[in-house]
Order: C-alpha cells, then sequence, then structure tokens
C-alpha cells in the first residue's frame, strides 16, 4: 500500500506485531509516530541503480479508542500493527519485466 492508501503491488517486507489485555490502562496520553523514508540500490543488468521505498503501517484495535483517555481502564483490548515497504522499480525496468514476463 502507498502513504495514501492505494494498494500498489504485494510488499517486499512486512513487520507486524499483535498484542492482547484483559485489562489496559494508560497514566497519560501516549505519544506515538511512526515515519517511514528511505531510498535503496538495486543490481540491474545496467548496473546498480537507486530506487524508492513506498511505505506505510497501521493498526487494527478492539475495544480500544484511537485517542485513549488517562486513568480509564480498557477491557478485553485487542491491537495488532503492521508495517510494509516495497521497492519501486524505475518504470522502464518494469517494463521490461513485463516483456519478459509473456
Amino acid at each position: 500500500m502507498t502513504r495514501d492508501g492505494q494498494t500498489s503491488g504485494e510488499p517486499d517486507i512486512e513487520i507486524g506485531a499483535a498484542v492482547r489485555a484483559r485489562k489496559l490502562r494508560f497514566r497519560r496520553k501516549p505519544k506515538t509516530k511512526v515515519e517511514f523514508e528511505g531510498r535503496t540500490r538495486v543490481r540491474t543488468d545496467d548496473g546498480i541503480e537507486d530506487v524508492e521505498i513506498d511505505s506505510d503501517s497501521g493498526s487494527e484495535r478492539r475495544n480500544l479508542p484511537e485517542e485513549v483517555e488517562p486513568g480509564v481502564t480498557y477491557r478485553n483490548v485487542e491491537v495488532g500493527w503492521a508495517a510494509r515497504a516495497r521497492v519501486v522499480m524505475p518504470e522502464r525496468l518494469e517494463g521490461e519485466e513485463e516483456e519478459n514476463d509473456e
């Protein structure tokens, strides 16, 4: 998926975590932030090329609001989180791969 939520193919790498709790209480409002950025290099028949990374992350929650309140006890909580990244190949390479698949 891209940062705007559009699917652009299967991710090259995906990591995630899941947690369950019978009771969960926060002393203060948590500060969370996830950022991805970067480039990498790939070897092609023409040499080594710089390519961009397309990435996103997201979570699914059960019995836990997006913004939690300090001092509130949340019960039977489940949270799943995943981060995905995909190498964005230059258009000319993608075109060559499609020709080879035919």
